[in-house]
């Protein structure tokens, strides 16, 4: 991806997360579709060299485990994630619920009514939700250019 698209992608997803839906009330089509915390997932080959050489860029480990083939690193409220043998590609991955710090917002859409929106847009995932549950949930998208998109909700909505 060029570093044009990078930038304009970043300013589409800061524009999604900008407006905040109380969790409790069902998504509607016309309803802007809200992310979350944004983090680009790497795969690589070498997980301990990739740590060293983000390490050296100013990133610090804040979740995961070397010996498990995955950390997440944040600079400041940049949040990447290295795993190895955990995805064939790079990944765009979205966390609704987490503000940029990974913490859990009061107030979020939930990754079901995410889905259910970028479903009524026209968009077919690659894996879905499953719409009975509740909780942490994924779904898979590929965007136009074969980009992998993840929307992963790693922690429940807060029951009223």
């Amino acid at each position: 991806m060029s570093a044009l698209g990078s930038v304009a992608l970043a300013g589409i997803a800061a524009l999604l997360v900008a407006t905040k839906l109380p969790q409790d009330k069902e998504a509607k089509k016309d309803e802007p579709v809200q992310l979350g915390n944004f983090c680009l997932s790497l795969d690589v080959k070498d997980i301990k060299a990739s740590k060293a050489f983000y390490e050296k860029l100013g990133f610090q480990q804040t979740r995961g485990k070397v010996e498990q083939n995955w950390v997440v690193m944040m600079n400041g409220t940049t949040s990447i994630a290295l795993f190895h043998g955990f995805f064939e590609k790079n990944t765009l991955t979205f966390n609704p619920g987490w503000d940029a710090k990974k913490e859990t917002l009061k107030e979020f859409q939930d990754v079901r009514d995410i889905q259910r929106i970028v479903k009524e847009h026209g968009l077919k995932p690659l894996t879905e939700a499953d719409e009975k549950t509740d909780g942490p949930a994924s779904f898979t998208l590929v965007d136009p250019d074969g980009n992998p998109i993840l929307v992963d909700q790693v922690v429940a909505k807060t029951k009223k």
